[in-house]
């Protein structure tokens, strides 16, 4: 068993100012096989712009069973007390919903689709387990953003993720246009590591899943980033995907389009970067944010 003592610090953050370190661990892992999945050119794209999406990955009937729970799963009556809600501060609708993969039949199915395994497996080259899964809920005229960050920072920093080898998976459960707030990368952001700076608060994540303001990018280091690389705006009709490398820089912004957008997302860990203590240094984020059952996923 491996000691968190022994281990090296290799992306700090939350420092007392701003940097950039260059990414120490691979994009795609292991060897490339000619019967995977995924093509060289799929390949080569996701290692050089750090997400690869799908139009229509999903057919429309699962997709329409999909968003019916969706709608089921929004108007739970006891929302304010379950800790897996996070509401919007001021209008007190349902922001994000923790946990879907464990708490919901029909996610869990979804979770452990073989084609989005084939893929993940084959990115990372070694089983995954499940280390995070929501719905993000963006309601038409009210639906707020999600700013700029990296999510390898805070998985590094408030969960203990110790290297680069996780991918998030993103399932749109309603048509995501340029109106409605979509999912924004910034393509080869996920080669340089960007350190934030604040000493991280306890109970950060009670704060930072509704406005975050620990480990947020430094305006200039995210601008030269974007200056450089461009943004890209993630769009598809219900039922498609987005695949992005854990250190991707993105967000979203808020909706104020009538037409609702909401995703569900998975996040695939290696079995080989289980989690340690967090490197913030402060206890673990609870189960339902961060899974501390290593489990491997098994296809569906």
């Amino acid at each position: 068993m491996i000691q968190q003592e022994t281990i090296e610090d290799a992306y700090p953050s939350r420092l007392e100012a701003p940097g950039i370190i260059e990414r120490k661990d691979p994009v795609v892992y292991g060897q490339r096989p000619s019967d995977s999945y995924l093509n060289e050119d799929q390949l080569n794209f996701y290692e050089q712009n750090g997400f690869l999406n799908f139009e229509s990955f999903f057919f429309r009937e699962e997709v329409t069973k999909l968003q019916n729970e969706l709608d089921r799963l929004r108007s739970n009556k006891a929302a304010e007390e379950n800790p897996e809600y996070f509401l919007e501060p001021a209008s007190r609708e349902v922001r994000s919903i923790f946990n879907i993969h464990r708490t919901n039949e029909l996610f869990r199915k979804l979770s452990c689709d073989k084609l989005l395994l084939k893929i993940v497996t084959q990115l990372l080259n070694s089983p995954v387990y499940i280390h995070q899964s929501r719905i993000n809920y963006k309601p038409g005229f009210d639906g707020k953003e999600f700013y700029w960050h990296s999510d390898f920072e805070t998985w590094h920093m408030e969960d203990g993720m110790p290297r680069m080898r996780a991918i998030s998976c993103s399932i749109t459960l309603t048509d995501n246009n340029e109106f409605n707030g979509p999912l924004m990368l910034i393509p080869g952001s996920h080669k340089s590591y960007i350190s934030c700076v604040g000493e991280t608060p306890e109970d950060h994540y009670k704060q930072s899943l509704k406005k975050q303001k620990y480990g947020v990018p430094d305006p200039d280091l995210l601008k030269k980033m974007a200056d450089q690389n461009g943004i890209f705006p993630f769009k598809g009709k219900s039922g498609s995907v987005i695949f992005f490398e854990c250190n991707i820089m993105h967000g979203s912004n808020g909706n104020i389009s009538p037409w609702p957008r909401s995703n569900v997302f998975f996040v695939y860990n290696s079995m080989e970067n289980t989690l340690l203590d967090p490197f913030c240094g402060l206890k673990p984020r609870p189960d339902y944010i961060a899974s501390r059952e290593f489990s491997p996923v098994a296809p569906f």
